[in-house]
């Protein structure tokens, strides 16, 4: 099985609730296909970088999961059909990236500290 991260960009105008339902459609969709849900991050509402359907925001939410190849062709089809998606994307990751994802979720990497020319610490 393979590690994938899916992005979905959903309309700025669905409820609350309604957007809930969505994330859990989509998670129950890939348990059905035999996929495990290793974690669900909703970022909220974003600024788009450019309009997309006449709109300057959307609903962000990355989901991580594992499964086959064949879920993902599914998937896909169903994310077309939803009205109130605008857009997604969806990688394969590789050991580096599922690596970074679970050093993030465990509190993320230490910060560096900036320092002048003159002070001899390391970071």
């Amino acid at each position: 099985m393979q590690h994938y991260e899916i992005m979905v960009i959903f309309t700025p105008v669905l409820s609350e609730e309604d957007y809930k339902k969505s994330c859990k459609f989509y998670q129950d969709f890939i348990k059905e296909n035999k996929g495990d849900i290793i974690h669900s991050n909703p970022w909220g509402l974003k600024s788009l970088a450019y309009p997309i359907k006449k709109k300057t925001f959307g609903i962000y939410w990355v989901l991580e999961y594992t499964g086959d190849n064949k879920i993902n062709e599914a998937l896909k089809i169903q994310i077309q059909r939803d009205e109130n998606v605008m857009r997604h994307l969806i990688i394969k990751l590789d050991k580096n990236g599922v690596h970074y994802n679970e050093v993030i979720r465990k509190g993320g990497f230490p910060k560096q500290v900036l320092f002048d020319k003159n002070q001899k610490e390391e970071l």
